[in-house]
């Protein structure tokens, strides 16, 4: 996620910021990230967001629940991708 917030968490505490399936557990999300990136997570924090809800015109619904963790690296341990944002 690019977002202000996840921008000041990565470069201030070195904490990483990913949308993550509602299913998911910390352990998942943790050995996913290492794998992916090569890096080693220390803690994982996860926060389960209801979905808003929308209308469209006289039609009433809801967006879907999703699932956000936030992941601190090991000191000097940095994803690439998100260094170019």
């Amino acid at each position: 996620m690019v977002t202000e917030k996840a921008l000041k968490l990565k470069t201030d505490k070195n904490k990483y910021t990913f949308r993550v399936a509602t299913g998911t557990n910390k352990i998942e999300i943790k050995r996913a990230v290492e794998e992916l990136f090569k890096v080693r997570v220390l803690r994982v924090a996860t926060q389960c967001r209801s979905g808003k809800p929308k209308r469209v015109g006289r039609f009433e619904g809801r967006r879907a629940e999703w699932k956000k963790a936030i992941c601190t690296l090991r000191q000097g341990d940095k994803i690439e991708i998100f260094e170019g944002v």
